[in-house]
């Protein structure tokens, strides 16, 4: 993905080292793999932007695997013959950044992002070495495309379910291209959404400010856990704030 002169420029001028730093885009479009998605064109922007800064990269796409539903981390466990998720966590564990790209149906984010969620909030009962979420310490965005009304309906959802897992949400960290309602080109259509000026502006701040973000939390070995340590909480333990393990 080529990126504008202000954005090649931003990276060129770039001071801050983010080459400790992994990302991992999720792409939920309902195409299958093999045809090219409209929202994958808008998350290779930001893609691009981390690539060029340093930053290590990854794209899923969530149509190309067999993701069992279900809330428990492994649902072979639990009926099902294939569940793939356990083969992607160990991506999404390991990366600092998280976005989420989504097209819009019917006004809301479609079955595979719901999906996706479902399966993060099915590891959030796993624990860091601090005794806080598995999240806690990364940062996460979203990057929406659609021909129909709803951007910051779909991000308040996608960004207040990453919030509530752990993630840290930077500033203006969403973006996203609408045409015009009905049928019509869809982003990246003859070149539909490359110039619009407010959905480049707004998918290069967030790009930096996730990686900014991440800097932050990676720099500072992620969030003191005075207050949010969940081993202090677990059943039958007595809280003790002299307890060193309680306020490691």
């Amino acid at each position: 993905m080529s990126l504008s002169e202000r954005q090649s420029a931003l990276c060129e001028r770039n001071d801050t080292d983010f080459s400790d730093l992994r990302a991992l885009f999720f792409n939920c479009t309902l195409k299958h793999p093999d045809q090219a998605s409209h929202t994958g064109l808008l998350m290779g922007t930001s893609a691009e932007i981390m690539r060029k800064s340093g930053i290590a990269v990854e794209e899923i796409r969530m149509s190309a695997h067999h993701i069992a539903v279900g809330v428990q981390p492994d649902m072979r466990e639990h009926g099902w013959d294939h569940d793939d998720w356990p083969n992607l966590w160990p991506k999404v564990e390991a990366a600092e950044i998280l976005v989420i790209g989504t097209p819009i149906w019917l006004g809301e984010q479609p079955s595979l992002c719901r999906l996706l969620i479902e399966r993060l909030y099915a590891m959030s009962g796993l624990l860091n070495d601090h005794g806080q979420s598995i999240f806690y310490g990364k940062t996460g965005g979203v990057v929406v495309t659609g021909n129909e009304d709803g951007i910051k309906h779909v991000a308040m959802n996608v960004l207040y379910s990453l919030s509530h897992l752990g993630y840290v949400i930077p500033p203006q960290a969403d973006c996203g291209w609408l045409g015009e309602a009905g049928p019509g080109p869809s982003y990246g259509d003859d070149g539909a959404g490359f110039d619009n000026e407010f959905t480049q502006r707004n998918t290069t701040i967030m790009t930096w400010n996730l990686m900014h973000t991440a800097r932050m939390l990676k720099d500072a070995g992620g969030l003191p856990n005075h207050g949010n340590n969940r081993s202090a909480w677990s059943a039958g333990c007595r809280f003790d704030v002299e307890n060193p393990e309680h306020r490691r």
